[in-house]
């Protein structure tokens, strides 16, 4: 057709070209809008082309048919195939089914036999940060989601104080002008003053067109980025020069038959106002450096990072239903099959961002930053801790997991903690208190590694989809194993680990023997001292809380009964000079 519209005359020939700019400038300049679309055909290729092959062959069968009662036959068989097609493919979850399995089979999988310690814990949840920022900027402001990263060796939650989505103009005109960087482990987090970061990004989350985040990394992505590579979630950070720089998380959508994500790198945005020079820039091959994983290992900051997407995360954690083999997730078997409990009341899903030390554990890991996962087994009513999983947040090649149940450990799971906090505490109006986030807390207590759940209770407005978010919250500890809850000062988190042993360790001496012995003494000494400037000595104690106690106590005592024999002998040969001096002296 357009040929012979081509050979009609010279205007003709002119229309077609003018019509082709266009269109190659459109597709060009507006590659951000369409690039769902193409994502849409990479995620589902197999489904499609089986789709095309059996309606295309079913249609020319339709046409070649001259009997009308063989036509309708096919049409019919046409319209089972597609609705059992759709009925297995998605209501039966036929297809995340075979993606998942995908995810498991691409995975570089690590059992551990001991779990890694927990550190830096982290006080407030998500939602409830998130909360208090909005309370602290103005109408015409919106918090970014928060996002907990290291920032100078700190955890700290970070979010950015971008223009509103709701007045549409300062989307169009503003810049992102602050970044809240809020310590992560205090008690009282703060934002206002130092908390405020004054830096400028002229690409944002919330700003439009070429300077909106998602559209500016697209614009960057070559044609086979395109097809292969969406941007996810957005952090802020410092990088390696100590700048503040936007991190956006890439998926990358791999395999042919049910295609799978996978972390696929980042995109890294510098801050700073954009000129014409950059508008142009933007416009045309978008803004940002491209950082493959392979690569982040020359740049610091994005190592022990939290940088991963949770969207890969999550599916990489429910993959490990297949422990158990490809057929044991099915309805008929499902010995080994585990889900990620999601909490109906927690606006923060897992997995939670934690802290993990594994340096007494003998497994090839970094200490930093993990997604952390408490499978459970798939029925609703059962609540078992099956697997603790752990990804590595900066996306590095490895899943860690350790296998509760083979080692009939009988943990409770985060599903079941909910209910031990309401039971706990009866006095609770819990319509509008909800007990959530409950992560790991993991510590060497009373002669053992113990695993607690660290659990927030937060208060919401009823018909209100925000938590209200409290400097001080209430925070209770729940052991796993003996599923006692300890209701803990926010305010004193060294003393925590007291106050379990505390209300615990009788429990625990009963159940596993007289191996734990006192496990805790106060002791206050002075550890070092020290004179400043107007030459006033400052005392500088510490209290001393924690101190095996070993069984030698009678060898202890008669030792120390001995010290305190020479002390006192020495004291009386001291007292015998002073009165042979004292007497010579008289006699002169």
């Amino acid at each position: 057709m357009i040929k012979n519209y081509w050979n009609k005359g010279r205007k003709q020939k002119r229309n077609v070209v003018i019509l082709s700019i266009i269109v190659i400038a459109l597709l060009f300049f507006l590659r951000d809008d369409y690039q769902p679309a193409l994502l849409f055909v990479r995620k589902f290729i197999f489904v499609i082309l089986l789709s095309a092959i059996v309606l295309f062959f079913g249609l020319w069968k339709f046409r070649s048919q001259a009997s009308t009662g063989k036509r309708v036959f096919i049409l019919a068989i046409l319209g089972v195939f597609f609705a059992a097609f759709y009925f297995v493919g998605w209501k039966m979850e036929l297809y995340d089914y075979m993606k998942t399995y995908n995810v498991f089979n691409d995975l570089n999988r690590v059992e551990i036999d001991e779990l890694p310690l927990t550190q830096n814990e982290r006080i407030q949840p998500l939602k409830n940060i998130h909360s208090m920022a909005n309370e602290s900027v103005g109408e015409t402001k919106d918090v970014s989601l928060p996002h907990l990263v290291r920032v100078d060796n700190e955890n700290k939650w970070t979010m950015a104080i971008q223009p509103t989505k709701k007045y549409y103009w300062q989307g169009m005109r503003d810049n992102t002008e602050e970044v809240f960087s809020v310590s992560s482990t205090t008690p009282f987090p703060r934002f206002s003053n130092e908390n405020r970061i004054p830096v400028t990004f002229s690409i944002g989350e919330s700003l439009k067109f070429s300077r909106n985040t998602y559209n500016a990394v697209v614009q960057r992505f070559n044609p086979w980025m395109l097809l292969n590579y969406e941007p996810s979630d957005t952090f802020y950070m410092k990088n390696d020069t100590g700048q503040w720089v936007e991190v956006v998380s890439l998926i990358k959508w791999k395999g042919f038959f049910f295609p799978y994500p996978s972390f696929g790198g980042v995109m890294i945005i510098e801050n700073g106002v954009h000129y014409f020079k950059d508008y142009l820039e933007r416009v045309t091959i978008g803004k940002g450096t491209f950082i493959a994983p392979e690569e982040l290992k020359n740049y610091p900051f994005l190592t022990r990072q939290n940088i991963l997407a949770e969207k890969v995360s999550r599916l990489q954690g429910e993959s490990l239903k297949f422990l158990g083999g490809f057929s044991d997730p099915l309805p008929w078997n499902m010995k080994t099959a585990v889900k990620i409990p999601d909490l109906a009341d927690d606006q923060n899903q897992q997995p939670f961002v934690t802290d993990f030390n594994f340096e007494d554990t003998q497994v090839p890991a970094y200490s930093g930053l993990y997604h952390w996962f408490g499978l459970e087994p798939i029925g609703d009513e059962r609540s078992s801790l099956t697997y603790s999983v752990f990804v590595p947040a900066d996306g590095s090649d490895k899943l860690f997991y350790y296998d509760h149940a083979a080692k009939k450990q009988g943990y409770a799971g985060v599903s079941a903690m909910p209910l031990k906090v309401i039971e706990s505490r009866k006095e609770f109006d819990w319509s509008v208190n909800k007990p959530v986030e409950f992560r790991p807390y993991i510590k060497n207590i009373a002669g053992r590694k113990r695993l607690f759940f660290l659990g927030t209770i937060a208060a919401v407005k009823e018909g209100s989809d925000n938590f209200d978010g409290a400097a001080t919250p209430d925070l209770a500890l729940i052991d796993s194993e003996y599923r006692d809850v300890v209701w803990i000062d926010v305010k004193h988190p060294s003393s925590w680990d007291k106050e379990l042993y505390d209300q615990l360790n009788e429990a625990w001496r009963s159940s596993e023997g007289e191996r734990i012995n006192d496990y805790y003494i106060d002791e206050i000494k002075p550890i070092e001292t020290m004179t400043d400037s107007t030459a006033n000595v400052i005392a500088v104690d510490t209290t001393k809380f924690r101190a095996k106690i070993t069984n030698n106590s009678k060898a202890i005592d008669d030792l120390q009964r001995k010290i305190d024999s020479i002390n006192k002998k020495r004291e009386e040969e001291e007292i015998s000079r002073l009165q042979r001096k004292i007497d010579s002296l008289k006699g002169l």
